[in-house]
């Protein structure tokens, strides 16, 4: 694995810190991303599109896992809707882990918002809500294993949203999600992308 990928433990390539304007219709701030993080300059297309059509966090969620936060745009607009929540985000990114606890100080949400590594998240932690643009390029089999971590960890009327674009594989997912015994259905797709909505089966 390239230590230059956004999915590596410890990126090497230089860092060179930049503002990126988070524009929702109900969340506006500005947040810190870098270079060695996933999209690294902006808000990706995928994100933002998860951020405005995912069904909206109720009082039901108060476990939220943002999977893959990166630079931590979703934890920090999850800890923004959602204030009664506990918001875990979970990188193996050393740099992203540092930019969401930046950006989480920033938005006034350092004690909401939990940043780990996978290892670290307790073993009896269940969530209500996962939200994740997923890191697709880590490989299928990478990916897969990813998903057979963190989905067990749902709580039994919990649920999973995830981001995925067609030419990328979110209809081969969501078929091997259903084999692999969760309920899934395509509840939003726009230019495409597609949100898939993950539950335990039953």
């Amino acid at each position: 694995m390239s230590s230059g990928q956004y999915f590596a433990d410890d990126p090497s390539v230089g860092s060179d810190p930049r503002p990126v304007e988070i524009a929702l219709p109900d969340v506006a701030f500005t947040l810190t991303a870098d270079r060695g993080v996933f999209s690294a300059d902006h808000l990706d297309a995928g994100t933002k599109f998860l951020l405005l059509e995912a069904p909206p966090l109720t009082s039901a969620d108060a476990m939220v896992l943002d999977l893959g936060c990166g630079w931590g745009p979703i934890a920090c607009v999850a800890a923004a809707r959602a204030p009664q929540a506990a918001v875990w985000a979970v990188d193996v990114n050393e740099r992203a882990r540092h930019l969401t606890e930046l950006n989480a100080a920033a938005i006034g949400a350092a004690e909401q918002i939990r940043v780990a590594t996978p290892e670290s998240v307790p073993a009896d932690v269940r969530f209500d809500r996962i939200l994740s643009n997923p890191p697709i390029r880590i490989g299928k089999h990478a990916l897969h294993d990813l998903m057979q971590c963190w989905l067990p960890r749902l709580t039994p009327n919990g649920c999973a949203h995830l981001v995925v674009q067609k030419h990328l594989g979110s209809d081969s997912l969501a078929s091997w999600l259903r084999n692999n015994g969760y309920d899934v259905d395509r509840i939003k797709s726009r230019a495409g992308f597609r949100i898939l909505e993950v539950r335990p089966e039953g």
